[in-house]
């Protein structure tokens, strides 16, 4: 299929633009975006679209930009279409606002795109955004770590922005500006493996297709695909629990009001979001996320609310008791069977989830030893024969284990928890979730922190330490080679 049939079926699939559509291009002078105000100028002739003209964005970044700068002016000039353009120092910009310059270039373009889009009376402005791109976004955002809303990376169509590319590889575009006989310039700064995408352009994607799979960016590209569709079905389900599980405003605030007297609650906290909990712990886990995600960004006012955040909230939701934690521009409750938001002013500050900064993990070698400051403990491992000692006579909470070591593969870790740890203890039919576990022993919150878990390869739990094994491990055959587990006091004896 010949580039502009393929962007035809693309633009058609996702409606991104029709007959009476104005279409300014943003241009660079690269060769995708040269390609695509080729192919726009085409369907222009042919009625699908109308052609409002260029835009251009000069960074002020890099030697080369004049030059790019002069070579969009010309082609705006040979094709007869108006340029829209604008300079600024990135640079300049991004210490002052104290950001990256990715970040601070990405602002300041998208910015200028929609200024430029009102200039010439445009209704979208078209990027050059390549299949490769996507497939680069995808790679970038694995690498970072990013669930279905991050790996659904490029999307067709943002507000005013389209992508009409998107189904196009870069190298075909480049075949079809050759055909036209066409030039474009080539930005040095590509070849520059410092900046992390061009590190994935050059050497990740590379090795992929050579190694792995030649047809890497095709597989990554379609994967964003998935995860748009699967992205956009998680938001509609978490607007419709987002209604059924939000309080009406006023009654947590007032009671708050009672409490304190009455006095000011409004300079204190800028607005109180009020969950009912039953309804989000009814819900499966990833919308129970989601749902909690967006309404703790609401509250932090545009600062980052991590995974790790995300995860202590809904941990704070598993407890039988009230409790709290401080997070991104807020504090979050829980208060009986609510979970409530409060959001504080600009300038004033918590402590943070507390768990984030109290992490451990330690490689244990058998036979070896493992000292846990945190904890203010040692826990060893060795291997023992069969028979050495009679695990059916040691209580559940004992300090020493007796595990299977057939099953121990590979090397051991002793970790503190994490979110969403789970492990079966002797006697309990399934599963159980460690926070629940620790509850039902009336381990205290402070305490479960520096429990120190001993975990296999897999991440698998075998030993809470302390408090049981998990059942899987658990030695039923008197002919069985065991580990011995023990846990001593620092200075100690176990």
């Amino acid at each position: 299929m010949h580039v502009i049939d393929r962007v035809r079926r693309f633009i058609r699939h996702h409606a991104l633009m029709g007959a009476d559509t104005r279409v300014a291009v943003a241009l660079s002078g690269g060769s995708d975006s040269v390609a695509l105000a080729h192919i726009v100028r085409a369907l222009a002739a042919a009625g699908e679209l109308k052609a409002a003209g260029f835009a251009h964005f000069n960074h002020q970044l890099r030697d080369a930009a004049d030059r790019d700068e002069r070579f969009c002016a010309d082609l705006a000039a040979s094709f007869g279409w108006p340029l829209r353009l604008e300079r600024e120092d990135v640079g300049a910009r991004a210490r002052r606002e104290r950001r990256s310059i990715e970040d601070a270039a990405r602002t300041a373009r998208y910015g200028f795109f929609e200024r430029a889009r009102v200039q010439l009376d445009a209704d979208v402005v078209a990027l050059g955004h390549t299949r490769d791109d996507q497939a680069e976004t995808v790679l970038l955002r694995l690498l970072r770590g990013a669930g279905p809303r991050g790996l659904a990376a490029i999307h067709p169509r943002h507000g005013s922005v389209v992508r009409p590319l998107l189904s196009c590889r870069r190298q075909e575009l480049r075949d079809d500006l050759a055909e036209r006989g066409a030039s474009y310039v080539e930005d040095e700064s590509n070849t520059d493996v410092s900046i992390p995408r061009n590190r994935v352009r050059a050497e990740l994607l590379p090795l992929l297709e050579a190694r792995f799979n030649p047809a890497i960016v095709d597989v990554l590209a379609d994967e964003a695909e998935l995860a748009r569709g699967t992205w956009q079905w998680m938001e509609s389900q978490a607007d419709e629990l987002t209604l059924r599980s939000l309080r009406p405003q006023g009654s947590h605030e007032d009671r708050l009001a009672h409490e304190a007297g009455g006095a000011g609650l409004k300079s204190v906290a800028k607005e109180i979001r009020q969950f009912d909990v039953a309804t989000l712990n009814a819900a499966p886990l990833a919308l129970r996320r989601l749902v909690v995600w967006r309404a703790m960004s609401e509250a932090a006012a545009g600062r980052p609310v991590a995974f790790d955040h995300v995860e202590a909230a809904l941990e704070l939701m598993q407890s039988s008791e009230d409790g709290g934690l401080d997070a991104p521009g807020q504090r979050v409750d829980l208060h009986g069977l609510d979970l409530v938001l409060t959001s504080r002013p600009a300038g004033t500050h918590g402590r943070g989830p507390q768990p984030i900064s109290n992490l451990f993990d330690y490689p244990l070698s058998i036979p070896g030893e493992v000292p846990l400051p945190n904890a203010g403990c040692v826990l060893s491992a060795e291997a023992s024969p069969a028979g050495a000692i009679d695990p059916r006579t040691m209580a559940p909470d004992a300090a020493v284990a007796v595990v299977r070591r057939d099953l121990c593969n590979g090397p051991l870790r002793v970790r503190n928890r994490r979110p969403g740890d789970r492990f079966r203890p002797i006697g309990v039919d399934g599963r159980k979730k460690l926070q629940d576990f620790f509850v039902d022993r009336k381990v205290t919150r402070h305490r479960r922190d520096i429990v120190p878990l001993v975990v296999d390869e897999t991440d698998r739990i075998v030993w809470v330490a302390g408090y049981g094994i998990d059942e899987a491990f658990r030695v039923t055959d008197p002919a069985q080679g065991v580990l011995i587990l023990r846990l001593k006091l620092l200075g100690g004896s176990a």
